[in-house]
């Protein structure tokens, strides 16, 4: 490590940065001399629609020892619906600290700086969020030459033209800003660090000599760039450079011995900080999943109560079209056995028919005739027509003749 640096403290105001930072070679790194002034520079136009404007900034390389520009860029955020809040540096503990920027639902305390283009110093007035669709405003963001109908009109100073461009808190020289409650209780909140692109735009930048700011005198070739991690086109140059640039002047082995306690004790608020975020992040997830479980079990409730009468009415009407065919079935077999009864009746009386007609056939002939000549049944005289009585056998009158009586003597 050089000579100019203080060493290695704990930024205490990373509380709000659950992720990886957007400067990790500078975080928690005491310099010893302030950040340059921030260049006055022009903003690239909009390459398209969801594209937020994430502003420059000067980042600290210990291995050159010296402060290089990382270029302001449009960036896609990792997820519709969250804003960024820049990075910032601020006097502490006798050098400057930086705290990363992060992505979030609100833009959140930035030390006051006035990046310019819509941030002020508090808040951002680029934009706004609303059905899933960015809102530009147009008096701070350059979408003059892209298809984008989702934009509006709202003044508000122009802050990157201002004279003050200093880019630090607090010291003597810089900005006197505090975070407001509401500001405060955002950083205890779950945040998203940068993005991948974010990362190479500024790994890009510090392996450019032309960005430190020894070598350009806080006016950097490339200030801000369309896209980010593309350093080759659609690039902006500084227009001048917001003020004189010091250089980190070494510090002695007392001023290093004086800040060794603080540097133990930040690290241990730090550590403290972090256990503290860890948990809550746990708390809240074990929350969000026991909603999570408590909707779902509601809506299957819910689900199963809706499909409970359908499928009653649904058991019910399979259960009457059992009982129909069940009938229907009961029904074709009582019909099947009257048929067969039939058939067995007419199958009985065929052979009756049948016998007798063999019967008839085999009576002698001269039987048969005699039959056909008798007279019906009905016309012969009955057994008493024709044996009257005091008849014998053969018809004969048992009484005797009244000659015969008269020729018996008489003995009287």
């Amino acid at each position: 490590m050089r000579t100019n640096l203080i060493g290695v403290v704990a930024a205490v105001f990373l509380a709000a940065l659950p992720f990886a930072s957007d400067a990790q070679v500078a975080i928690g790194v005491s310099v010893n001399v302030a950040p340059p002034p921030l260049p006055v520079y022009e903003q690239p136009e909009l390459p398209g629609p969801g594209f937020i404007w994430v502003p420059g900034y000067w980042a600290w390389d210990d291995g050159s020892g010296d402060y290089y520009w990382v270029p302001g860029t449009w960036v896609e955020p990792p997820q519709v619906g969250l804003l960024w809040t820049p990075g910032w540096w601020a006097w502490s503990g006798g050098g400057y600290l930086w705290h990363g920027g992060y992505w979030g639902p609100q833009v959140g305390f930035y030390g006051g700086i006035n990046y310019g283009f819509g941030y002020t110093g508090s808040g951002y007035e680029g934009g706004y969020w609303r059905d899933n669709r960015f809102y530009y405003n147009r008096s701070v963001n350059n979408v003059t030459n892209v298809n984008v109908t989702n934009v509006y009109n709202k003044t508000v100073i122009v802050n990157n033209t201002t004279v003050n461009r200093v880019s630090f808190n607090g010291g003597q020289e810089g900005v006197r800003a505090e975070p407001t409650s509401q500001q405060r209780a955002m950083e205890q909140e779950r945040h998203v660090g940068p993005t991948a692109l974010q990362t190479q735009q500024r790994d890009l930048a510090v392996r450019e000599r032309e960005q430190r700011a020894s070598v350009n005198a806080g006016k950097p070739a490339v200030a801000a760039t369309a896209r980010p991690a593309e350093f080759s086109r659609n690039v902006v140059a500084a227009r001048a450079a917001g003020g004189p640039v010091r250089a980190a002047q070494p510090r002695g082995p007392e001023a290093r011995q004086g800040a060794e306690p603080q540097r133990a004790q930040a690290e241990q608020q730090s550590r403290v900080q972090a256990d503290q975020r860890e948990q809550q992040q746990r708390d809240q997830q074990a929350r969000a999943q026991a909603d999570q479980r408590d909707r779902t079990q509601e809506q299957q409730r819910a689900q199963a109560e809706q499909q409970r009468g359908p499928q009653q009415r649904e058991q019910q009407a399979r259960a009457q079209a059992d009982q129909r065919d069940r009938a229907q079935e009961q029904q074709r077999a009582q019909a099947e056995q009257r048929g067969q009864q039939q058939r067995m009746a007419q199958e009985q009386q065929r052979a009756q028919a049948e016998q007798r007609a063999r019967a008839e056939q085999q009576r002698p002939p001269q039987e048969r005739m005699r039959e056909a000549q008798a007279p019906p049944r009905s016309a012969r005289p009955s057994n008493n027509e024709r044996q009257p009585p005091n008849s014998d056998r053969n018809g004969q009158s048992k009484e005797r003749p009244q000659q015969e009586k008269d020729k018996r003597p008489d003995h009287g």
